[in-house]
């Protein structure tokens, strides 16, 4: 066996899978050490990828060749795209999945991937040389060499879970936890802070009323996260349910608050504010009389439910009472209980935006380890820390990605940028270009771009100027074609949008938002065989036509504010710059500017506590 690698990545949780995935397929020798080969991308959470922005991210990750999507599509027994109603910035494509498919699937990717093992152990310690990383050391003394090291440790790092006063050492339910390493990074100098995040009972769809609760199924037309649509395995199809909290459920609740590690200062760790437990959502919405609940099914053939609303750390004969006070469950069983989790985390400041540590060279973190919560937003740094891992062995400059291109560029760059003071959750808000960062788009921003440097293969690229040719030959057609008022009238009356009085062009029947292209081209002569030769593609091709004729003018107004804004990230700062010097600056900004050491103006203009006149007097300096 041999102990010398390229990259050595640390954990097998979405981070850690992808960013071993991606170091292995640009050619690098890779080595994935995690503590259970049978948990791989385990969903320690909710049964599902995707939904609102974080639907983007996994879109985003597969445009560049990552994993997470195929996987997603190969588990899948529920599809939904939300927020279509909204317009096509704000579209997010979920999926519930069948939880055990999910992570052997994952398994079945890393074991056929050229150049990568697998060993399972815990690592317990990095081996450096002159502040530089050289590999790691496990609990057995087993020493593995590397040029460059990511960790993506999770939840697992001294992590402690509590149900009531009750306290066990873990990284999740069944698992241990993982000791040594937060330790040694902390004599390093690199600052330590703890985080909480919480996760539901699992309860027996045996003993649950579904005739008392709405069902919520999966869109009626199939789809997939995969912009390939190859790997989709049609496993059988499932519902969700919802249902919600009373009073009653409330005041059950109460009565367990004085055994409440979370309100008697037992979790030291600072929790999510999007992701509430059920108990701080009594405490912090009083005025709230009711709550919603999801009932998620975790896999295809089993009667395991997940209750997404319901995450808490009572003592396990409240959370019981308080369950069974709720409509459809007044006979629930649990398989277990919910649970918070307190875990070690380090302030994402703390990095490059390569995600290369500031203090230990060829050193990565990735995932919940820089304060983020959610399998999508940790599978992105993980699939970025892969990247830019082989990339600094290589010695080229590292890929980084803008605002602008993707949501994965917006995450990097508020976690290095911003920090984080509770576990950070993407969402559409934290985009300034949400026009340009939609979810039928992410192939044609990266995947170009990944066949560059070696994560994305030419079946991509063709896949993609195959649809860009297809989208184009809809635009072009619809341009030329003219429709007549006795051909369209009736269609567009049924539309509920204003008839033509005389002949006009097709296309700007098309740019009006009641009309959807599919049905407009069947009223067009040639029209049905345009979709035909498109098919199977036909949805999404007359989609993505339907965007750039709707929202072409927007899309052009946002592109010219991206450039403009663009241009200060081009501004190069010196790495060794003493902010400390330019005096004329803010006290705040010269300490915020001094800790997080930005690399550019665009980014030190991000810089919560640096103000305009401190950007200005900046570029002064650089002679600007």
């Amino acid at each position: 066996m041999d102990f010398k690698y390229d990259i050595i990545v640390v954990g097998g949780g979405h981070a850690g899978c992808e960013a071993a995935h991606a170091a292995a397929v640009m050619g690098a020798k890779t080595l994935l050490i995690t503590m259970d080969m049978t948990k791989l991308a385990q969903m320690s959470c909710n049964p599902a990828m995707g939904g609102i922005a974080k639907g983007q991210i996994v879109r985003e990750i597969d445009a560049m060749g990552g994993m997470s999507g195929i996987v997603t599509d190969r588990s899948m027994i529920q599809f939904r795209m939300l927020n279509k109603s909204k317009g096509p910035a704000m579209w997010s494509p979920r999926a519930q999945c069948d939880r055990q498919k999910f992570t052997a699937e994952w398994r079945k990717v890393l074991e056929r991937t050229d150049n990568l093992s697998i060993w399972q152990e815990q690592a317990t310690s990095l081996l450096l040389e002159d502040r530089k990383v050289a590999g790691v050391e496990t609990a057995f003394g087993t020493r593995f060499y590397s040029e460059a090291v990511i960790l993506t440790n999770g939840t697992f790092l001294n992590g402690l879970m509590h149900i009531g006063f009750s306290k066990i050492k873990g990284g999740r339910s069944g698992d241990q936890n993982s000791t040594g390493l937060s330790e040694q990074l902390e004599e390093l100098g690199f600052t330590v802070e703890r985080m909480k995040t919480g996760t539901s009972a699992r309860i027996d769809g045996r003993t649950i009323d579904f005739r008392k609760m709405t069902e919520q199924k999966g869109d009626e037309e199939g789809e997939s996260f995969s912009y390939l649509k190859e790997d989709i395995l049609r496993l059988k199809q499932k519902s969700c349910f919802i249902t919600h909290t009373n009073e009653e459920v409330h005041e059950e609740l109460r009565k367990g608050f004085e055994f409440s590690p979370l309100f008697t200062g037992r979790i030291k760790g600072r929790g999510p504010r999007y992701c509430p437990s059920i108990e701080d959502k009594v405490v912090t919405f009083k005025e709230r009389d009711s709550h919603q609940l999801f009932i998620e099914p975790e896999g295809e053939d089993t009667t395991e439910y997940y209750i997404n609303g319901f995450s808490s750390s009572l003592p396990l004969g409240i959370q019981l009472k308080a369950l069974r006070k709720v409509k459809g469950l007044e006979c629930v069983q649990m398989f277990r209980p919910g649970y918070a989790i307190e875990y070690d985390f380090f302030q994402p400041t703390q990095l490059k935006h390569s995600l290369e540590t500031k203090k230990i060279r060829n050193l990565f973190f990735a995932g919940q380890i820089n304060g983020t919560t959610g399998y999508e937003e940790a599978a992105a740094q993980g699939f970025m820390a892969g990247i830019n891992s082989v990339m600094k062995i290589r010695n080229k400059d590292p890929f980084i990605l803008g605002r602008d291109e993707s949501y994965i560029g917006v995450l990097i760059d508020d976690l290095v940028t911003k920090g984080v003071d509770e576990p950070y959750r993407m969402f559409t808000s934290r985009a300034e270009y949400r026009i340009l960062l939609r979810q039928d788009n992410a192939d044609e921003r990266l995947t170009r771009k990944a066949f560059e440097i070696g994560t994305a293969k030419m079946e991509r690229v063709q896949y993609l100027e195959e649809k860009e040719r297809l989208v184009k030959e809809v635009v072009d057609f619809l341009t030329v074609s003219s429709v007549n008022p006795e051909d369209v009238n009736q269609f567009l009356e049924k539309a509920g949008t204003n008839k033509i009085n005389q002949k006009v062009k097709a296309i700007t029947i098309a740019s009006r938002p009641q009309v959807e292209i599919r049905a407009l081209l069947n009223e067009i002569n040639g029209g049905k065989n345009l979709l035909a030769a498109k098919s199977p593609r036909f949805r999404e091709i007359s989609e993505s036509a339907e965007i750039k004729i709707k929202y072409e003018g927007y899309i052009q107004r946002e592109k010219i504010v991206a450039d403009k804004i663009k241009r200060l990230d081009s501004l190069k700062i010196p790495l060794d710059l003493d902010f400390s010097e330019l005096v004329s600056i803010s006290t705040e900004g010269r300490q915020k500017l001094n800790r997080i050491k930005p690399e550019n103006i665009g980014q030190a203009g991000r810089i919560s506590g640096v103000s305009p006149s401190d950007i200005n007097i900046l570029l002064m300096y650089l002679g600007r």
